[in-house]
């Protein structure tokens, strides 16, 4: 279904499902693995793809279904899949298009989860990785890909480090090579940035993060925006016929929601990684608020980034919005509503200042998560990039007094309050 308004804050509130009389206000929780079906021609086409509809809940679900197409809504996408982590979702996004051979080039600035995935995982099935700074100039990116490089990767912004993606560069980049920009958008969320809008081709989330906002839930979805041409050459498997579809050939017969249909009908029917029915449940319930809570975190987090930047046992702070900040022009650019609730800085006395700093805080905890409504820290070399070298750390943008602060929506003396004793 489309959607009938024009502003995202409504989008977000409302549902966009159809609703007969007197049935639930709220979309409803279809815990459900299976479905009826009278007659066997009827699903035998649901198998072939030549019908819709929900054949078995590996594969779609009508709760699921409808977070999915809201996102896709949000976003202003074609299709979306949502699967059982933000994880799985990067690693959907990739095998979609890439087989043992293929190359892929990535911002070195990514999560550090995604980073070993790509560097490490991946790598051992055949899929190589080459990480460039993503502030490198267009040519110095460009000379990182080669023949068989099947997608470029980046965040909008960078975790931890919160540099923001020069959309602009990486579009016109993606378009010279002929391949498809994927952009996790999870600390930005679709409020902040829609990427699709800049040239991105590809959207992933961790859900897990601020579309959740509880820390209730984990899940990722993938978004396709509809907008890339498969038939260039460089991706027969989204144009040659599929042998386990009986010769079908996906971009022939869905155009431009190929990608996402074989996301769907290839990588999720074959690996499984599937989100719940109650997830997206729940997902559904986090979206009516996000509005209304990232602008609250943007709010904060720009407030404390300038009490930080001003305070005698902080080296340095880094936050989009911050005028002192690199990304300031980007951040007014891309994200012209707030500049998201994460902040990373640097104490005295290096990774074992960091690391006092976190104990010495009296009620904000430490926590291996971001995007909840609670503000939390986080020591990120000794947790989220442990497994990567100190030099990797440092192209991360982690230096090794960083911590990782998320900033939530209680009030913004009492935030403020714990940081000072804390530094202190």
């Amino acid at each position: 279904m489309k959607s009938n308004f024009k502003n995202i804050e409504s989008k977000l509130v409302q549902s966009l499902e159809e609703f007969e009389e007197g049935e639930s206000r709220v979309y409803p929780l279809i815990q459900s693995t299976t479905y009826n079906y009278k007659d066997p021609d009827y699903v035998a086409g649901l198998f072939d793809l030549t019908e819709t509809g929900h054949m078995y809940s590996r594969i779609s679900n009508p709760t699921v279904a409808a977070f999915e197409n809201k996102i896709a809504q949000l976003e202003g996408g074609v299709g979306a899949v949502a699967v059982s982590s933000g994880q799985a979702a990067t690693t959907m996004a990739i095998l979609t298009i890439c087989n043992s051979g293929d190359h892929i080039v990535a911002a070195s600035t990514i999560y550090g989860g995604t980073f070993t995935l790509l560097a490490s995982s991946l790598k051992n099935l055949g899929i190589e990785t080459t990480f460039i700074n993503p502030d490198n100039t267009e040519d110095e990116i460009i000379a990182a890909c080669k023949e068989n490089t099947k997608a470029i990767f980046a965040e909008t912004i960078g975790n931890p480090g919160l540099n923001i993606l020069d959309f602009s560069k990486f579009s016109k980049i993606a378009i010279k090579v002929g391949v498809p920009l994927i952009v996790d958008n999870t600390i930005a969320t679709p409020y902040l940035c829609r990427p699709f809008e800049y040239g991105a081709n590809i959207v992933v989330h961790s859900t897990t993060k601020y579309i959740d906002g509880q820390a209730t839930a984990v899940g990722g979805v993938v978004v396709d925006g509809g907008n890339f041409d498969w038939n260039n050459g460089k991706f027969p498997n989204m144009v040659e016929p599929d042998q386990s579809y009986h010769g079908l050939s996906y971009f022939e017969k869905f155009k431009e929601t190929a990608y996402i249909t074989k996301a769907r009908t290839h990588i999720l029917r074959d690996f499984g990684s599937t989100m719940s029915a109650f997830n997206a449940f729940i997902y559904l319930r986090g979206l009516e608020t996000l509005h209304i809570r990232m602008d609250r975190h943007s709010e904060n987090a720009l407030k404390i980034a300038e009490f930080l930047e001003n305070h005698e046992n902080v080296l340095w702070v880094n936050y989009p919005k911050l005028k002192s900040s690199s990304y300031f022009e980007l951040g007014n650019k891309y994200l012209p509503k707030g500049g998201s609730g994460i902040i990373l800085f640097g104490v005295k006395g290096g990774a074992e200042g960091g690391r006092q700093f976190t104990k010495k805080l009296k009620w904000i905890n430490s926590v291996v998560h971001l995007g909840d409504v609670r503000t939390c820290v986080l020591h990120p070399g000794s947790t989220t990039h442990r497994q990567l070298s100190e030099e990797e750390q440092i192209a991360a943008g982690v230096m090794p007094e960083a911590i990782r602060l998320n900033v939530g929506i209680e009030n913004i003396d009492d935030i403020i309050a714990d940081l000072e004793q804390a530094l202190k």
